[in-house]
Formats: C-alpha cells, structure tokens, sequence
C-alpha cells in the first residue's frame, strides 16, 4: 500500500476536512493516509525540509516552499471579512500598534505577514499560538495575535478586540484574507498528485454533506469550544470556498503574496500555482 504522510493543525476545522480520510469514509485507492498534527508554524517550518508529501501550510509560508511544494486548489482557509484578531486588555487604537509589544503565532504564519501589512513597523514576539491569551492576560506583551478557536473565546478572558486583519484586508482589497491552504510535494509526480488532490476534495465534500457526524469528530479537536462555538468555527473555515479556492480567492492569494514582496516581507515574488 502507497504511504501518504498528511500534516495540519490539531483544531477542529482541520478535523472536520480530513475526517473521511481520517475514519475511512471514503475509497483511497490503495493510498494509506497517515495523519500528523502539530500547530501550523512547526507545519511551516517541517515544509522548509519536504518532510510531509501532503501539508498544511500558511498562504505566507508558500513563498519560501514554492519550489518544493504546489497548493491544492481545495483546502483553503480564508477569512471572509473576518480572520487572526489583535486583542488586549485594554482598548487602543490600532493606529498606535507601532508603540506595542504584540505577541504572534509564528513568523512565517499569515497572520503576522497581514499584520506587518498593516503595520509594518510592528514590535513583535513569537508564541505558540495557544499561549498567546494567557500572554495578554497576564501582561507580558501589550497585545496578541488570535488564530484559531481563540478568535471565539477571547472575550471570555476579559480581552478586547483591537483590529481584526480579515475585516481590514475586505476593506483594503475587497477580496477575502487568505491563511492557510493545503500543499502537496512536487516530487510526488503529476499522476499522484493529481489523485491526491481529488480525495482530498472528496473528503472535504463529504464533510460538508455529511456535517453533523463530522463536526462531532471536529469537536474532540476543539480546545474548549462548545458544539455551537465549533459549528461556528467550522463554517467560518471550512465551506464551499474550501473546496475551491475561485477565482477572487487565486487574486486574493496572488495579492497577498504581491504585496508582501513590494513590502519587503517575503524573499521573491512568485506565481501561486494552484493543483
């Protein structure tokens, strides 16, 4: 049997699209699919060395793997006017964000790339994503940047919103905020590539179709939320733009890339090449 080794996050919109793959659901082919999480910078950063044929990564992250690694055209996770939330204990304005000390999930993570876009001179420190609350909270940076669950929860913690970078790129651009996507290694050849792209999509689409025993799987990956919380979570992250990037979602990768190079923050700039 062909091995796959597939890697994303531990949270449940990352559960809720691999779980036909995950439980069998669905006819592989002869393709055995092993699953590794880890959060998503330790997924950028095993990408650096083509350690997974199959990964999640974040659409920043896909500027230094392009040569190794293709994005599949379904797996994304975009923000639609929504995504990663700045929060902290106390309102400011976001246009003083150059005098704080912000706590970021990762340095190759989109959020932080949306982040400098929006404030390039920001101070920055990098925490592992589920630590980031508990940093704010108790005061050893001015504010934190929220991926995942967290953007649910916060408010539970006595923290406030601050700027949300979904809402703002939607104002900026019109266009929905790419973070994460699905790549595949290059070297798999075009024939298996193209055979695991379709069962990836297959097993997105049978969650969809099949939500609710899906999200009960997703719910044991979701850090604290309730069954209405990561229902929400779900159909924020994993949806009909998941199976397919379309069209404004391609411009909006290829935007987001553009404007990070013309801003420094990326190494080259690159054509997104969708599989």
């Amino acid at each position: 049997m062909n091995t796959i080794h597939v890697a994303h996050s531990p949270d449940s919109d990352d559960a809720f699209m691999f779980y036909a793959l995950a439980t069998g659901k669905i006819d592989t082919g002869g393709i055995e699919f092993v699953h590794h999480l880890d959060d998503i910078e330790s997924l950028n950063q095993a990408a650096l060395s083509g350690k997974f044929e199959v990964t999640a990564i974040s659409i920043h992250a896909y500027a230094y793997l392009a040569d190794q690694y293709a994005l599949l055209s379904s797996g994304a996770s975009m923000g639609e006017g929504y995504g990663p939330v700045l929060v902290a204990r106390e309102s400011f304005s976001s246009d003083c964000l150059d005098e704080k000390l912000v706590a970021v999930p990762g340095e190759k993570t989109s959020a932080l790339l949306a982040l400098r876009l929006h404030s390039p001179g920001i101070s920055t420190r990098v925490i592992r994503f589920d630590e980031i609350i508990p940093a704010v909270v108790d005061g050893e940076v001015d504010a934190g940047l929220v991926i995942h669950e967290g953007q649910l929860f916060y408010s539970r913690k006595g923290l406030r919103k601050i700027l949300d970078l979904g809402e703002w790129w939607r104002n900026e651009t019109g266009l929905p905020l790419p973070l994460g996507g699905n790549a595949i290694r290059r070297d798999l050849g075009s024939g298996q590539v193209r055979k695991i792209a379709g069962l990836i999509k297959e097993s997105i689409g049978y969650a969809l179709e099949h939500r609710e025993e899906a999200l009960e799987y997703a719910l044991k990956f979701g850090r604290g939320l309730t069954s209405k919380e990561a229902d929400q979570f779900v159909g924020m992250y994993v949806n009909n733009r998941t199976l397919d990037y379309g069209v404004d979602g391609r411009r909006a990768v290829q935007m987001f890339l553009d404007r990070g190079f013309d801003a420094g923050f990326v190494p080259r700039r690159i054509q997104a090449e969708f599989i």
